[in-house]
């Protein structure tokens, strides 16, 4: 029997953190390729430190996507995030790409051919998971991190914000009282800053209208422990104080270590990618599962093998919360969607330009968009779930 009275903590970091920073530009090849043509592969990896990124990695696709392109697109990247500074500026940084083609290897597992649909990208598993202790169906200490940052990311961007720099993290924990979330037992956030002159508590001033805005009435209280820029001075931010490299928040880009992880990253990779593609149908299931009031809370795994179009294997797990045995909800699952490569593309639409967007801030608990961001985020199997169920 799960706890009921305990207390979480879940981190969440900027878009102009070091790591972020190379999420990012991974996406944003990615959505270079996919906009010429959505059937590209791209797996590239980023890796940022003082004035310098360095792209790698193994690609498919239209051949004007070029060294030069790519670089171009870092940088705007870099731009849009808001570093010129002397440390890490996006104009004169030195960017090296060490990019090729993909593995013939590779690709004659993952390739359609005859006789055989396409298989899995690589072996693994993958999670997915959702819980009724937020609108969202989320952890609440992973969302709730998110959205603090993510509030003052936007007043930076419209200009509301100017004394803070792209680099921050904040982290949340909260007391749970009966499963659900009753109060921040601690809120630790470190923000980069502009003028050194400032101090812990000036830094405090300012982020605490953001922190108010992003937390549900009443959970902030007198006995919340409050650590803002808790070393002090925070003026070197970004890959100048630390470097980077893609794929080193998976925790940070799911559930904030409240549900398992498969291992595999999601930036940088096309959605042929099971690590990314199955993460995003995980969720979705689960997220429909709780939807329809199957279960308070669901986790549900997946696993591949490389070349192998069917999933090995899918798991419910309910934490006890499930209103009907998880060997039948896994069993309604299976007829309600194809989860092989190409059935998790397709229902999803995910061979489009939509992955830049996911690459700070989590990748769960957000809005459908109407061009198919974040479609696994949709509650459109609800109905068919019951149904099946019955």
């Amino acid at each position: 029997m799960s706890r009921e009275d305990y207390l979480f903590t879940s981190e969440s970091v900027s878009e102009g953190h070091p790591d972020k920073i190379c999420d990012r530009i991974s996406d944003a090849i990615v959505d270079e390729f996919l906009k010429l043509d959505p059937y590209s592969r791209c797996a590239v990896e980023t890796m940022a430190t003082t004035n310098k990124v360095v792209l790698a990695g193994e690609v498919r696709g239209p051949s004007e996507l070029d060294a030069h392109t790519m670089e171009k697109t870092a940088r705007r990247v870099i731009k849009d995030i808001g570093y010129a500074q002397d440390g890490f500026h996006w104009d004169k940084a030195d960017i090296d790409v060490y990019v090729h083609e993909q593995s013939a290897d590779i690709a004659q597992g993952v390739d359609e051919s005859e006789g055989k649909d396409e298989g899995a990208g690589d072996q693994g598993i993958m999670f997915g998971y959702a819980v009724n202790e937020t609108p969202e169906l989320m952890p609440a200490p992973i969302l709730y991190a998110h959205k603090i940052l993510r509030l003052i990311s936007e007043s930076r961007h419209d200009g509301s914000e100017t004394q803070l720099g792209p680099d921050a993290k904040s982290q949340l924990t909260l007391r749970y009282e009966n499963g659900k979330p009753v109060e921040v037992a601690s809120i630790v956030l470190s923000t980069q800053h502009y003028d050194g002159s400032l101090s812990s508590s000036d830094v405090r001033d300012i982020v605490t209208p953001y922190i108010k805005t992003a937390l549900p009435e009443g959970w902030l209280t007198d006995n919340t422990v409050w650590h803002v820029n808790p070393t002090g001075k925070f003026v070197i931010g970004g890959p100048d104080g630390d470097a980077g490299l893609t794929g080193r928040k998976i925790i940070v880009d799911t559930y904030g270590g409240a549900a398992p992880h498969g291992g595999g990253a999601f930036s940088g990779k096309d959605p042929t990618k099971v690590d990314r593609s199955a993460a995003y149908a995980a969720r979705y299931l689960a997220k429909n599962v709780v939807a329809a009031g199957y279960a308070e809370r669901c986790s549900i795994q997946l696993a591949y093998a490389i070349g192998i179009s069917e999933p090995l294997s899918l798991y419910v797990d309910s934490q006890g919360t499930s209103t009907v045995d998880e060997s039948v909800i896994e069993k309604a699952l299976w007829e309600c969607m194809s989860l092989t490569p190409r059935g998790i593309r397709t229902h999803l639409g995910l061979n489009k330009p939509i992955y830049e967007r996911t690459a700070a801030y989590g990748h769960f608990g957000r809005e459908p968009e109407a061009d198919g961001g974040f479609s696994w985020e949709k509650l459109d199997l609800v109905e068919k779930i019951r149904a099946s169920i019955g």
